[in-house]
């Protein structure tokens, strides 16, 4: 797996015109953990472009996550597992895109995560509510050939690695 770096991290950010997105949409990032794609540069070009910016915190290990407005001057907290998240009180927001983090996915646009199925609940609850388009967001390293799939796997419609915008259909 490709290291989290400046230079990729800046690359992704060259591709926030290639997500389509209705204007002045609200688009849910996250803050990167370890070697994850640090999507903060990406979630910054799209802030220029005109749209909202929110960030998940963990409200239940069975709930879907919440997610609320963030702007960079924002302080955040670390929650259960050391992840930065927004502090209780902070407005709500229902994302109309969600960049989401992964360790794998494959070319049908399912994802690996982390095993806790936070994102394939939080997906399934946003589209029960309307739409949404989920991006993985990875390196073109994080590839392979299939994953497992569960009932419960909420699958992507894009995966935006270094390479650029791949999208999927659902």
């Amino acid at each position: 797996m490709a290291r989290a770096t400046p230079d990729l991290a800046a690359r992704l950010a060259t591709f926030a015109a290639d997500i389509d997105l209705p204007p002045c949409a609200t688009v849910g990032g996250y803050s990167a953990i370890s070697d994850e794609a640090d999507p903060r540069r990406l979630m910054m070009a799209l802030l220029e472009r005109g749209h909202t910016l929110a960030l998940p915190r963990m409200i239940g290990r069975t709930a879907p996550l919440a997610f609320h407005i963030w702007k960079d001057s924002d302080v955040l907290r670390a929650g259960v597992y050391g992840i930065a998240e927004p502090v209780e009180g902070a407005p709500v927001a229902r994302p109309d895109a969600l960049l989401v983090p992964l360790l794998a996915f494959d070319a049908d646009g399912h994802r690996l995560g982390y095993g806790g199925g936070y994102y394939d609940r939080t997906l399934r609850a946003l589209r029960a509510g309307g739409s949404l388009i989920a991006i993985g967001v990875a390196y073109a390293g994080q590839e392979v050939t299939s994953l497992p799939v569960l009932a419960h796997d909420e699958g992507l419609d894009a995966v935006l690695t270094e390479r650029g915008l791949r999208r999927f259909r659902r």
